[in-house]
């Protein structure tokens, strides 16, 4: 799987409020979420822009306004800049202050036009209606009030509710773009939650297969030590030979049924199914289950160097068989056509190797759903058998598995 990188280090990236909704950023002073890098790049961009209509705006009133009205238009409009800075805490308060400011000091026209902007970005449609409508009022009455001999009256009411319409329609469309990336992101939480549930759910059902096979084994095991048992019981006079052999058998099953219950120990078995109709395959069957799947028109290709199969522990060798059914059944599911190599190696005392490869499906293949789901049952087993299990795609495009699995000597 790709390593991606890790979140705390992309915060610098997002907006305060979705650094915020993620959990991995810090507060600031009373509670507030701290400005990142990213905000502070937009904050002084913006603060740069009211400044540079502000400055337009100063220029024109210093041209046909008196020196004292002009220099108060210049302060009015630095403070009206300044307060910019404000608009993340109280957008709609400092909107309406700023539009009724601008009434009288077109220089903060500018600045106007950036509250409008953060309003829309963080105020619902209602309140950024009644903003935008009292701008646009303003904007009318600022006209009339401070003219601009330089532009007609009705093109200087059209550009400003032309701009005012503009900024809000950016600023809804930002806030519109920023739901839909936390929907997103909660959709993604969500899936990945399901996932989880999913794969735990999936290792729980193979553990419960797991032990309900096992249930089997230790059942016979259990009866040949009941059947022994009960012969030493009722023949006490029996010769020491037979109490010997006898003997002998009850101390290797009860070996074996322990070694069995080992590798099941705290495994639950799901009640509702019998054990009596599910037969019990072994390595020694594994040449049938090829066969089976040659006659079904799979192209197969056996590589088995495992001279004695029945010498194999029953538990490694369903395991093994398990595997193989698994890996062929996939490979007919999402390579179908494509010839499958199956290799068996091992002996006593060095384990037992089973691989499957098969390469890349030469034509398309249909999305099956539920896919992976046995492979996990499969690592689940193997490792519950003292082994383990990789598998993943070839660089060639294909599929490999590989398993190891201890076979004492």
């Amino acid at each position: 799987m790709t390593r991606t990188a890790r979140p705390e280090r992309l915060t610098w990236l997002l907006p305060s409020h979705l650094v915020e909704a993620a959990g991995t950023e810090t507060s600031g002073p009373r509670g507030r979420p701290r400005r990142t890098v990213r905000d502070w790049i937009v904050d002084t961009t913006i603060f740069l822009l009211a400044a540079f209509v502000g400055l337009l705006a100063a220029e024109t009133s210093v041209k046909y306004s008196s020196e004292p009205v002009a220099l108060t238009d210049q302060i009015v409009g630095g403070l009206a800049c300044c307060a910019l800075w404000l608009r993340r805490r109280w957008p709609t308060g400092l909107a309406v202050t700023l539009s009724a400011v601008s009434v009288v000091a077109p220089t903060a026209s500018g600045a106007v036009l950036a509250s409008l902007f953060s309003v829309a970005v963080r105020r619902p449609f209602r309140e950024v209606a009644w903003i935008g409508a009292l701008a646009a009022a303003a904007s009318v009455v600022q006209v009339f009030v401070r003219p601009d001999p330089t532009i007609n009256v009705v093109v200087a009411i059209c550009l400003g509710i032309v701009l005012i319409l503009l900024v809000t329609a950016w600023g809804m469309l930002v806030r519109s773009r920023r739901q839909l990336v936390e929907a997103l992101r909660d959709r993604a939480l969500r899936a990945e939650a399901e996932a989880e549930l999913r794969f735990e759910q999936a290792q729980r059902l193979a553990r419960e297969a797991i032990a309900r096979e096992m249930h089997d084994v230790l059942a016979h095991r259990l009866t040949l030590l009941s059947v022994h048992a009960g012969a030493l019981e009722f023949r006490p006079d029996a010769p020491p030979e037979q109490v010997a052999r006898a003997a002998g058998v009850i101390r290797d099953s009860a070996h074996e049924a322990l070694q069995d219950l080992r590798e099941i120990i705290g495994v639950l078995r799901a009640p509702g199914e019998e054990a009596a109709d599910r037969p019990q395959p072994t390595l020694a069957t594994l040449d049938t289950l090829v066969e089976e799947v040659r006659e079904a028109g799979m192209r197969v290709v056996l590589d088995n160097a495992v001279t004695d199969p029945g010498s194999v522990p029953a538990s490694t060798g369903r395991t093994v068989y398990r595997i193989v059914q698994e890996a062929l059944t996939n490979a007919r599911k999402h390579a179908p056509g494509t010839e499958v190599t199956l290799i068996l190696r091992g002996r006593r005392g060095e384990g037992l190797t089973v691989e499957v490869r098969n390469p890349a499906p030469t034509g398309p293949v249909p999305a099956v759903p539920g896919s992976g789901q046995g492979l996990i049952g499969l690592t689940e087993r193997a490792t519950l058998a003292g082994g383990r299990m990789e598998h993943g795609p070839t660089p060639e495009g294909g599929f490999a598995l590989r398993a190891w699995l201890p076979w004492p000597a």
